[in-house]
């Protein structure tokens, strides 16, 4: 075997084992050489393909692509990481990126092109999908802004010194971000209401004195936001006042699926606390606290709801009722087993 044909015979065996498609044509875009990796990208046999034209691989829009690869073939000119879409046998489009050289041989003379295209599909897709995820995380960025400002406003228009002020508003913004951990660990894609109770009461240690009960619910992420805030806001009630201060009591979170009169499904959820010490419920204010407006006016409208808030002697009572549709969305789902602690 001479040098001659043992570097065709390397170069032969290099090409047909190429993870990448590698295609000589002539100046009429006749396909003269198909390895077996465009076989597999293409769809199409060596048999099929070697004879034909390469304007079976490019869509009808992009056909004057090759009009100009020709020319500038011709010109010796060669194109590197040309990046375009291409027709498989089975009429599927793949994205791929090309780089052509012009063929030469031992006079000068261009005979043709060699074409290596290597299929980008996946990595296009990963870019589109990159793409929307940081319009997405824009989009619920400026929502946070938007919940965090109002916290703020709120907070200081109710507080009573700046002390009090940095308490509050830093015990609101780590409730959020208790919120926003769940939808990370879920990739935005909600949480389950058992684990966000759970969450957000764990933080004021009293574990033993909460039970929750009812269906397991996944809740779309504006609605882990807006319970997140009530379940923060009434825990901080109960640690400055009630069941979780030194009036030892018991808190008793329940929720459970209804039909209305129309036969849509409604979540009701309760929070039921009750103090093993009477305490004097306060007397009604003009001037009504960020706790109160969170729960009876901004939650429930968030999730198109309503709710009632109750302050007895030795208990306190908060109702939702809200559509599941609007808890859930499109793609939540209750089971009929039960969630209890």
């Amino acid at each position: 075997m001479t040098g001659h044909t043992s570097a065709e015979f390397l170069l032969a065996a290099v090409v047909d084992s190429s993870f990448d498609a590698i295609v000589s044509k002539d100046l009429n875009s006749t396909i003269t050489s198909w390895n077996a990796a465009a076989e597999r990208m293409f769809g199409y046999t060596p048999e099929e393909a070697i004879g034909q034209s390469v304007l079976m691989l490019i869509p009808p829009h992009l056909r004057s692509e090759e009009t100009d690869i020709i020319e500038r073939v011709k010109r010796g000119e060669r194109l590197e990481s040309y990046e375009t879409i291409r027709l498989r046998k089975d009429g599927g489009i793949i994205n791929v990126s090309l780089t052509i050289s012009p063929i030469i041989d031992a006079e000068g003379t261009i005979l043709g092109a060699s074409k290596i295209a290597r299929d980008i599909t996946a990595a296009k897709e990963s870019e589109r999908r990159i793409q929307l995820l940081l319009r997405e995380i824009n989009h619920r960025v400026k929502n946070q802004f938007a919940v965090i400002l109002s916290i703020i406003r709120e907070t200081r228009s109710r507080a009573r010194n700046v002390a009090e002020f940095e308490a509050q508003l830093r015990e609101r913004i780590m409730a959020l971000s208790r919120s926003q951990d769940l939808l990370v660990t879920s990739q935005w894609s909600g949480a389950g209401l058992f684990d966000l109770v759970s969450e957000h009461l764990r933080a004021f240690g009293v574990d033993e004195r909460v039970s929750l009960s009812g269906p397991a619910i996944n809740l779309r992420p504006q609605a882990v936001q807006a319970l997140g805030m009530a379940i923060h806001e009434l825990g901080t009630n109960a640690a400055k006042y009630g069941a979780f201060s030194e009036n030892a009591g018991s808190v008793e979170v329940s929720w459970r699926l209804l039909t209305d009169d129309e036969g849509a499904q409604q979540l009701e959820l309760v929070w039921d606390e009750q103090m093993t010490r009477l305490t004097k419920p306060k007397r009604p204010s003009k001037r009504r606290g960020f706790g109160s407006v969170v729960l009876e006016r901004v939650v429930p409208a968030s999730l198109n709801g309503v709710a009632s808030l109750a302050r007895d002697p030795g208990r306190v009572r908060w109702v939702l009722t809200a559509p599941y549709s609007a808890l859930v969305g499109d793609d939540g789902d209750a089971s009929t087993s039960d969630e209890t602690t």
